[in-house]
């Protein structure tokens, strides 16, 4: 064990968290399997790993990961294993889809993977009853399909995408409050008269589509969404 690392990981042993960005890594640290048993927090960001191993189903009080800024292409499926598991970060990666075992992180509640190269809607998440946000900004994600009605969130951030099909299904989001849809490639026809009046969204972020924001505000059911809108601003002000 290298001496940068192992005081990380004694230090780790007794308080269940271990950073270890920016500390050069081009593989998962193997030593970090001393800790499957008490590790909750991990910190893996800022180096050049391209791959976490199926060990990492193993670590089965973890709650926190952050692997931001690596050179991931995806997870395997032990990653499902994970099933305390409450935050996962992996911004600027290079993943291009999640594996099916994502549907068994039945913990996780906030999940960022910006600046990917997801070119599909990743499904698995319409399973995650605990997930309260998602942010897949800057990905090349195409369409949003019909299975978004099961998903639980109360954010959706798909800013910055190549989206130019809205399935209208997104109304039926039990708790959907916040949809970013800005710099994308929507017509103005894909905000239904449904979405607009019948969804619970109280944040429709849609800048930067091929329409005029003048022409989204003479939507069919926008005086609607504008007293959600405002119903939503009195209740935090």
């Amino acid at each position: 064990m290298g001496n940068s690392i192992k005081p990380h990981i004694d230090t780790a042993e007794k308080t269940g968290a271990c950073n270890l960005s920016k500390q050069g890594f081009s593989e998962f640290p193997g030593e970090l399997l001393r800790l499957t048993k008490n590790l909750r927090t991990l910190d893996l960001s800022h180096n050049k790993i391209p791959s976490v191993p199926p060990a990492i189903g193993q670590f089965n009080v973890l709650k926190a990961l952050a692997i931001n800024d690596n050179r991931l292409d995806g997870f395997p499926e032990e990653f499902g294993n994970l099933k305390k598991l409450e935050s996962l970060s992996a911004d600027m990666n290079k993943i291009f889809r999640l594996p099916s075992a994502f549907t068994k992180l039945s913990a996780l509640k906030t999940l960022t993977l910006t600046h990917n190269k997801l070119s599909a809607f990743p499904v698995q998440l319409c399973e995650l009853k605990s997930l309260d946000s998602v942010d897949l900004s800057h990905n090349t994600i195409r369409e949003v399909p019909d299975q978004v009605k099961a998903l639980s969130v109360i954010e959706l951030n798909l800013n910055r995408n190549q989206i130019s099909k809205l399935s209208e299904a997104v109304a039926e989001c039990p708790r959907l409050k916040v949809l970013r849809l800005e710099e994308n490639c929507l017509e103005l026809s894909e905000l239904t008269p449904k979405i607009m009046k019948e969804s619970q969204i109280s944040l429709l972020a849609v800048e930067g589509n091929i329409f005029e924001m003048k022409q989204f505000h003479q939507l069919e059911g926008y005086d609607e969404y504008m007293e959600r809108f405002s119903a939503s601003k009195k209740k935090f002000n």
